[in-house]
């Protein structure tokens, strides 16, 4: 018996992706559609001893073919043979919800209308008559409690018994097509067409609502009283913000963090060191040790401490999804993004910013339109994250030590500034012809269903560790040679093939103050990864094993004081180096990152770029009016 293709579509946050996990565990397949960072979702299980496909398309309110999301539905729809297609619809929100139903019948679609969240239409004293709407509309009907295995596990039921043959739209849906393509074929404007259409297709959804949906009034809801608080116009940001501070304790101090320094120590201590033994023991040549060691195991080490933070963040975003709040988040700052070229779903991106480059950029995937998801990928990489924060700290130790706080906290203004500009630059640019919409619904407070954040949190934060790990091993390998080997042979690293780089890479900055190739050596391991900068500065003055972390930044300016660093510098260089440090092209992890989500080499290496010419003219310019004004 062939396999059932099943199609599942609906409006953002109608519980189609809680079916979809509760249907198919984990036996999930993740990915984007072509040519697009837009997820695709398919999944497979077996029932009655039929295996089923099902494919989760992109939540839309409309077929219109104007989104990334609305294209990828409808071409789906129309251009591959399926045995049935689900409009997942939520019962407590008919009239908004049943306009893409109306949609689907118009382009011949027969769909199986799924009224899910029937728990929460029954608490707002909703009740649906399922055989006066499937009258109505002459399509199945089901009613169905997403976050319910038992009620899901009867939808598979419905599935594999459910002939779709059998059904035919009812005449009053069969006159609604006829006047739509009447509407259609008149002689008036487009905008006219548009607004009869839509006053039709919701005269039809009134007519079906009132024979088969009943309401009684119980007062004020849950999530109405929640919003007086949680969205007032006075309260809403003071406490947004107190949420956001949360999730970033969780995440980078109270959880997250923890795990990474035990999972840091025990990689970069107990495995390295027992693999160096090994190696040794085992008579193995010094430089395979060396590569194996200092190269690889430090290398992607690196990357995997990161992998708690990770899963954390997304742990804790897909949580607040799964309330949604966060849908209310992007209510709340819509206004304040709007000046900033964005719209309001646009701020959770950049808060990740702050922590790390990675999950910013990958955040954007939650952005609705082609146009903030690539302007808010190509910006984010401009603020200060967590492994810019040891360069900053040092610098500002050790050439503005009355001022430190003060000069690190001017990097995270320069940063947010850069990205504000850029992010107008480039919305009026490059991405000036995708549309920024804002079309949002606020979905009723729920307890989220912990299968679909752990699956969600599991599907995100596993991309990173693939994608990101393959990049930065290639990456270890690369600089460890770099730094071991020049043309000849092995080296000392002043004569390393890193080191010939630095002195070319310091021509570039000739006019900025820091025209050392030290300076251009850290700056290119800095490429790989921003902590990096710290190390490479001490290894190349001679202080080998200062700290990269940001809270020992005194102690570590304190060593690199007693080198030469002290007289390669002036306070005013160390401000630009500073600042071409907070700009310039992101690490190779972000880097790899953007590759994936932004959909190609090309946005990488515009990426790359850009960000290195943005840096270069502004401290660039820093420098020579800094000189100007005698400092």
């Amino acid at each position: 018996m062939s396999t059932l293709a099943v199609a599942l579509t609906g409006n953002p946050n109608v519980g189609k992706s809680t079916i979809f996990n509760e249907l198919t565990g984990a036996r999930q397949k993740i990915g984007n559609w072509p040519g697009v960072t837009v997820d695709k979702k398919v999944g497979y299980t077996r029932h009655n001893d039929r295996a089923i496909s099902i494919v989760d398309l992109p939540g839309t309110y409309s077929i219109n073919a104007r989104s990334p999301e609305e294209k990828i539905v409808i071409d789906y729809l129309l251009n591959n043979k399926l045995d049935l297609v689900v409009d997942v619809v939520d019962s407590s929100n008919l009239e908004r919800n049943l306009f893409l139903t109306v949609q689907l019948l118009e382009q011949g679609i027969p769909v199986l209308i799924d009224l899910n969240m029937k728990d929460d239409a029954e608490r707002r004293g909703i009740k649906v008559d399922c055989r006066k709407m499937e009258d109505a509309f002459g399509m199945p009907v089901v009613e169905s409690i997403g976050r319910s295995s038992k009620s899901t596990k009867k939808l598979l039921d419905v599935f594999t018994s459910t002939v779709m043959d059998n059904y035919e739209p009812s005449d009053r849906v069969k006159a609604h097509i006829a006047k739509v393509q009447e509407i259609k074929a008149s002689s008036k404007s487009d905008d006219q067409k548009n607004e009869e259409i839509i006053e039709a297709r919701y005269a039809l959804i009134d007519t079906v609502m009132s024979e088969a949906v009943t309401v009684k009034s119980v007062g004020s809801d849950m999530s109405e009283k929640m919003d007086k608080f949680l969205a007032n116009g006075i309260l809403a940001l003071p406490i947004f913000l107190a949420i956001m501070y949360a999730v970033f304790n969780i995440t980078f101090e109270w959880i997250g963090q923890p795990i990474a320094d035990a999972l840091d120590a025990a990689i970069n201590e107990d495995f390295l060191d027992f693999a160096k033994e090994s190696l040794e023991a085992a008579g193995v040549a010094d430089w395979m040790v060396s590569l194996v060691c200092d190269g690889v195991i430090a290398g992607v080490g690196a990357v995997l401490t990161f992998v708690p933070l990770i899963f954390v963040l997304f742990f804790c975003l897909s949580f607040l999804d799964g309330t949604g709040y966060m849908a209310r988040i992007a209510f709340i700052m819509d206004p304040i993004m709007r000046r900033c070229g964005l719209t309001g779903k646009g701020v959770m991106p950049l808060m990740m910013g702050f922590g790390c480059g990675v999950p910013a950029v990958m955040g954007a995937r939650a952005l609705d339109s082609e146009k903030d998801r690539m302007v808010s990928i190509m910006v984010t990489p401009f603020l200060t994250c967590g492994a810019k924060l040891p360069i900053m700290a040092l610098f500002a130790a050790m050439f503005f030590p009355d001022n430190a706080a003060n000069i690190v906290f001017s990097m995270y203004i320069i940063g947010v500034v850069m990205a504000i500009v850029a992010a107008k630059l480039l919305g009026s640019t490059v991405f000036k012809d995708g549309g920024s919409t804002f079309l949002l619904e606020l979905p009723p407070y729920r307890m989220p269903d912990m299968k679909t954040v752990l699956l969600e949190t599991w599907d995100k934060g596993k991309g990173y560790l693939v994608k990101a790990g393959t990049i930065i091993f290639a990456a270890s390998v690369l600089l460890w040679v770099l730094s071991n080997y020049n043309f000849e042979g092995p080296c000392e690293i002043n004569e390393s093939i890193l080191a010939t780089l630095g002195n070319w890479m310091s021509t570039l900055f000739v006019f900025h103050g820091f025209d050392t190739w030290e300076a251009g050596a850290a700056l290119i391991s800095g490429i790989m990864a921003k902590e990096t900068v710290v190390a490479t500065i001490g290894i190349l003055y001679g202080a080998a094993d200062v700290s990269t972390e940001a809270e020992d930044a005194i102690e570590t300016a304190d060593t690199l004081l007693k080198t030469g660093m002290a007289s390669s510098f002036t306070a005013l260089s160390a401000f630009a180096f500073m600042i071409f440090s907070q700009l310039y092209t992101p690490c190779v992890t972000a880097l790899g990152t953007i590759k994936k989500e932004a959909g190609g080499w090309k946005w990488m290496g515009f990426s790359a770029v850009y960000m290195f010419v943005i840096a270069w003219v502004v401290s660039l310019l820093v420098y020579q009016i800094g000189r100007l004004l005698g400092f």
